[in-house]
C-alpha cells in the first residue's frame, strides 16, 4: 500500500468537497483528519515515526502549507482517541479537537 498517495488523496478529496458544498466542510474536515490519522497510524506500524516527517515534507511541497509534522501528529492522535466512536461529532471543528489534545486528562 502506498500510504503517501492514500493520505494525499484523502486531503485532495476533502478540498474538492469543501469547494462543492460549504455546509459539509466541518464534517468533511473531521472525516479527513480521522482517515489521515488512521493511515498515519497504520503506516507508522510499518515505517516508524519517520513517516510523519516524510509525509509532512511531501504534502507541504505538493499541496502547500498546513501539513506540518505537528498537525499530522494531531490527526494521528485524533484517530487514536476517537477510533472507537461510530461517528465523530461535527459540532466541534478541527481546531477545537487540536485544543482538546493539549489537555492532560483525556
Amino acid at each position: 500500500m502506498n500510504y503517501y498517495n492514500e493520505i494525499k488523496n484523502e486531503i485532495l478529496n476533502n478540498e474538492i468537497t469543501k469547494r462543492v458544498k460549504n455546509y459539509s466542510k466541518n464534517k468533511s474536515d473531521l472525516a479527513t483528519c480521522y482517515n489521515v490519522g488512521k493511515l498515519l497510524s497504520e503506516a507508522g506500524k510499518h515505517y516508524g515515526e519517520s513517516i510523519i516527517k516524510e509525509c509532512s515534507l511531501r504534502l507541504t511541497e505538493d499541496l502547500g502549507p498546513g501539513y506540518s509534522q505537528r498537525n499530522l501528529r494531531n490527526m494521528r492522535q485524533f484517530y487514536k482517541v476517537f477510533q472507537k466512536w461510530q461517528t465523530v461529532s461535527a459540532k466541534l471543528s478541527w481546531g477545537h479537537y487540536c485544543e482538546l489534545f493539549k489537555l492532560d486528562n483525556k
